[in-house]
């Protein structure tokens, strides 16, 4: 699934995490019985260009049942100032 997936995805360009948290978010909404919990795992090598956003995603998302996690990797600035 990964292999296939790559072929789809962009690997440059601005890192903007917000749409990405919203999206697991909408899922992880739809199932409240606590049957399921969502583990989103962000892999990045880029600084993440909608802090702003993504800061607010993830209060968002806070209540549900849900995790995420941002690894940054490579020689960028990954200290969370942006």
């Amino acid at each position: 699934a990964y292999h296939r997936s790559l072929r789809s995805v962009q690997l440059y360009g601005p890192t903007n995490f917000a749409p990405v948290v919203n999206h697991v978010a909408r899922s992880a909404a739809e199932v409240l019985d606590g049957s399921q919990y969502f583990v989103l795992l962000i892999i990045t090598d880029g600084v993440i260009s909608d802090m702003a956003q993504t800061k607010e995603a993830i209060v968002n998302a806070a209540k549900l049942p849900m995790s995420i996690i941002i690894v940054g990797v490579g020689q960028a600035e990954f200290d969370g100032k942006a």
